[in-house]
């Protein structure tokens, strides 16, 4: 089921993005709170988005090249999100990365994220906001050496979708510190954005 209405419900993006705030490398311990949900709002949303009967579906469609597509796997027993990466030019999508508890796959660099995120096909059904296609991607990001201005960017996005002032740094920081320290991307494996 297309998915995209959803990014805007209370409690999508403590539902996408919390688990990654959580790696133990900190005392403080996220919440909810950090992207502005309360734990109402993001039960109620997860009894949607893991519902066995739907598979919530987030189109990322970019306007020249590849774009990615999210993917809630309900199976009864086997939840998790898929990746999979798509080309307007072809028929065929690749599946790029899930998420199963753990990260695995290959990601995006932070330059391949950006370029999907930056570049919505506006003729195409999907996610056309900006901030939340780059933080529906963030999770793809296998990239440990991220520029200074990744801080600011993510703390934009945070910003415009709703996360309060008074946490959106240390949310910024937990996801940041994450996606760098798990970090897979050898510089010399092929993108999957070149077809390698």
């Amino acid at each position: 089921m297309p998915g995209e209405s959803l990014v805007v419900q209370p409690g999508f993006w403590s539902n996408y993005l919390l688990a990654m705030c959580s790696d133990g490398w900190c005392a403080e311990r996220p919440v909810p709170e950090w992207f502005g949900d309360d734990g109402a709002d993001v039960d109620a949303l997860s009894e949607v988005l893991f519902d066995p009967e739907r598979w919530p579906v987030f189109r990322v469609p970019a306007q020249d090249g590849p774009g990615v597509v999210v993917v809630y796997r309900n199976l009864d027993g086997d939840h998790g999100t898929d990746y999979l990466l798509t080309d307007p030019g072809r028929s065929s999508v690749e599946q790029i990365a899930s998420w199963d508890g753990d990260f695995s796959g290959t990601g995006l660099t932070w330059r391949e994220l950006i370029r999907i995120a930056d570049s919505p096909a506006c003729a195409a059904e999907g996610v056309q906001d900006t901030a939340a296609r780059f933080l529906l991607l963030l999770p793809l990001l296998t990239d440990p050496d991220v520029p200074e201005t990744a801080s600011a960017r993510l703390i934009a996005a945070l910003a415009a979708i709703g996360a309060p002032p008074g946490t959106i740094s240390i949310t910024a920081e937990h996801l940041l510190a994450h996606l760098t320290r798990r970090s897979r991307h050898d510089p010399t494996w092929a993108s999957p954005l070149s077809g390698g």
